[in-house]
């Protein structure tokens, strides 16, 4: 069987790639997100739905995209540099990539690497909890700290955060500090929710969503987004989705596998729209 690095070599230019990053060792309150990405693919091809898109996007018979597995990883600081080199190694072949996790700490080293490839990325984070604090539990990693880690790195990302309810006093003085916008639940539907143009990177929290839509989850957090609201959301992203990922899947707390379907919706969806993107980008180029 190849190896991660093997099969990400084979990528081409525009290729849409779908790894897992099976971390949850930064998980302040229950460990279980780690078997996250089995699960989405089982959700993905049990048979009970087809494999298409909203937006009408057949990926059992699409080209251009593939799953190439789940990363191997290590700890602490090792598994975060790991995501990190795996991510930089399939934008370099000119791919873009959809990580399952895994806990939300993943996304600190996906985004970082996509920030070192693109100017002004801008990330939208769909989620529960702002995850600004500069330590959780003496822990800097936690999944409770990725976008401080990013945003203090100063590579010039702007962050737009969807579905807040939970900030408190910390975490608003470190949004005020990054320039972080928060849409906040209390003020659901927002007037207008902002244009996103240009380099995106999508991250999908899972608990984003209420928990009558997404039960599976650490962290349940009454108030949330519904399952068409997030869609929405998706389809109506302006610029170019160059990297996503899709987080916090508690396989241990999941209702009949309803989280897990979710997650495999949002799968079908992100690929699909990132695969439409990829073949827009190649005609225009020709």
């Amino acid at each position: 069987m190849k190896s991660i690095d093997e099969r990400i070599r084979t990528l081409s230019n525009g290729d849409i790639v779908v790894l897992g990053a099976p971390l949850d060792e930064n998980s302040s309150f229950l460990r279980g997100a780690a078997q996250a990405p089995k699960r989405i693919r089982e959700a993905l091809h049990e048979g009970s739905s087809n494999m298409y898109s909203e937006a009408g996007v057949d990926l059992a018979t699409t080209r251009g995209w593939k799953d190439i597995g789940d990363l191997r990883l290590g700890t602490g600081a090792e598994a975060i540099s790991q995501i990190e080199r795996g991510i930089s190694m399939i934008l370099d072949r000119g791919a873009r990539p959809l990580v399952l996790g895994g806990d939300h700490s993943i996304t600190y080293p996906s985004a970082k690497a996509c920030a070192s490839h693109f100017r002004h990325l801008k990330v939208l984070d769909i989620d529960a909890h702002p995850d600004l604090y500069e330590e959780y539990d003496g822990n800097r990693l936690s999944h409770a700290c990725p976008f401080a880690r990013l945003m203090e790195e100063g590579l010039g990302v702007s962050l737009v955060q969807a579905g807040i309810r939970t900030a408190n006093a910390h975490q608003r003085e470190q949004a005020r500090r990054y320039g972080v916008r928060m849409i906040e639940m209390d003020d659901w539907p927002p007037a207008k929710m902002p244009s996103l143009t240009g380099k995106v990177y999508l991250s999908i929290d899972l608990d984003g969503l209420d928990p009558a839509f997404a039960p599976g989850v650490s962290h349940h957090e009454p108030g949330g987004l519904t399952t068409r609201d997030l869609l929405n959301i998706i389809q109506r992203i302006d610029g170019e989705i160059v990297a996503a990922d899709i987080v916090e899947l508690n396989p241990k707390r999941d209702l009949n596998g309803v989280t897990a379907r979710v997650a495999s919706k949002l799968y079908k969806e992100i690929v699909g729209l990132m695969v439409s993107q990829s073949r827009r980008s190649r005609a225009r180029k020709r």
